[in-house]
């Protein structure tokens, strides 16, 4: 099977259990059309570069996905329809990153600086 990321966006208003209930729909709709979603990272809520529909930040996941093509058409149907994403891309890889993602990296290392000079 082939091997996708699937990143969206959520509206900024949208609660951390809202945030997860999107992620776990997808994962639903995953596994129902013979898929499998191997790992699943929230990013947290971060700021955007430029509005996009009238949001100034948003609610970050990202999900490792293996599935048919077919599988990853009906995700995206299905996140176009939900107006609480207000942007998606899926991108095909060769193979999936182990351990945590860059994003995930990024946030762990700027938590290490912050204490490092907050200990001097």
């Amino acid at each position: 099977m082939a091997q996708y990321e699937h990143v969206f966006l959520a509206r900024q208003d949208l609660s951390q259990a809202q945030v997860d209930a999107l992620a776990a729909a997808a994962t639903e709709i995953v596994e129902a059309n013979q898929g499998k979603v191997t790992k699943t990272e929230t990013w947290g809520l971060k700021n955007l570069a430029y509005k996009i529909k009238r949001n100034r930040k948003a609610h970050f996941v990202m999900l490792n996905i293996e599935a048919p093509g077919d599988t990853i058409a009906e995700l995206e149907r299905q996140t176009q329809i939900n107006e609480d994403v207000i942007r998606y891309l899926t991108i095909r890889v060769d193979e999936h990153e182990a351990g945590p993602s860059v994003m995930m990296r990024k946030s762990d290392r700027e938590r290490t600086r912050r204490r490092e000079r907050e200990g001097n």
